[in-house]
């Protein structure tokens, strides 16, 4: 179980890490939701993985940790997965009004030449 765990761990982690260094702003978008995922994932696994143990106390059972699993990383990482779901929704919709201002998808597209970036960039050049 600890093996699947740090696997996927890994994985998305590393899939976030190439996904963020690209240079499109969706896979910079989707880049830092798979780093989320990795990072919940890790704040979930702190918790003691415990199956078939319930997270709350029970009579005729110790109130130890080695009993139980812990319920504060489960409840953080249900804030944390409510707060990325909104932070993901803000950033695609910057980023499609990026994709619209200067018709590119490119991280950089105020930098790049005036002709490929639309109508705002050529009029940020002529100033």
């Amino acid at each position: 179980m600890e093996l699947a765990l740090a696997s996927a761990i890994g994985v998305l982690g590393a899939i976030g890490i190439y996904l963020l260094l690209r240079a499109r702003s969706f896979d910079v978008i989707l880049g830092l939701t798979f780093l989320s995922y990795a990072t919940n994932l890790l704040i979930f696994a702190g918790g003691r993985l415990r199956e078939g143990q319930a997270p709350v106390m029970r009579d005729g059972v110790a109130p130890t940790l080695a009993q139980h699993t812990d319920p504060l990383p489960q409840a953080l990482v249900l804030t944390a997965i409510v707060i990325a779901f909104a932070m993901t929704a803000v950033s695609l919709v910057l980023a499609m009004r990026s994709r619209g201002d200067n018709g590119s998808d490119h991280v950089d597209a105020h930098e790049q030449d005036p002709e490929r970036t639309g109508p705002a960039g050529a009029e940020e050049a002529r100033k």
